[in-house]
């Protein structure tokens, strides 16, 4: 019986530029496992992003084939995907992504209907339980990516893509942000995959891949 969460294999993905076409992804393989927290690294444009988005199932692939908990799920109906993604995935992205007319707290429990005392309970966990009622606009750029950390939490999904989490942070808030979410998923038993140019915080990762050239190493 195995654990993994998000199996991809043999990804490929491919563009049209100009009169050629342009392989992002050729023959990608991942693996996560439940309680596991990975990185991958790689310059600009390398495909990182392509790579988070097809496993978020928001981006359909070339070829190859998408596991989620034990499910094929590359031919599932587009509308299937979206309940998904809605049940099965948390997401973490480098803009935090807040409604600013819902307050921090509000952000879980209206959107996610999360329960208030599950709310409490992981606002004190990331040490922002000060702010559940407070409204973004009030918050500071780390406080706003703690939250956001939260509801990618709070959903209960099995699969957290974090999308460079620390871009719009400095090294020590940037830091502090990256070992939230190493603590939530080793906690929660939850597999994460995080995408980012920060080398300060792969120790924080169990394993560490780097695209080059469409490959995954």
């Amino acid at each position: 019986m195995t654990n993994a969460v998000l199996q991809m294999k043999d990804i490929v993905k491919s563009y049209q530029d100009g009169e050629s076409k342009r392989t992002i992804l050729d023959h990608v393989n991942l693996t996560v496992n439940a309680g596991e927290f990975v990185a991958v690294v790689g310059p600009s444009g390398c495909g990182k992003s392509t790579l988070l988005n097809i496993a978020g199932m928001m981006l359909s692939p070339d070829a190859g084939t998408i596991c989620l908990c034990g499910q094929n799920v590359s031919a599932l109906p587009k509308r299937k995907w979206t309940e998904l993604r809605r049940d099965k995935i948390g997401f973490i992205f480098q803009n935090h992504q807040l409604l600013p007319y819902l307050k921090a707290g509000e952000q879980l429990s209206v959107l996610l209907k999360a329960d208030k005392k599950e709310v409490r309970e992981l606002f004190t966990e990331l040490n922002i339980e000060h702010l559940i009622d407070h409204y973004p606009a009030t918050l500071s750029g780390g406080e706003r990516q703690r939250v956001a950390i939260a509801r990618a939490f709070a959903s209960d999904a099995d699969l957290i893509l974090a999308d460079e989490p620390t871009a719009s942070l400095d090294s020590e808030r940037g830091r502090h942000v990256v070992e939230m979410i190493r603590m939530e998923v080793h906690k929660r038993n939850k597999a994460a995959v995080m995408v980012t140019h920060d080398e300060r915080v792969l120790d924080l990762a169990d394993k560490i891949y780097k695209m080059e050239d469409g490959k995954l190493m």
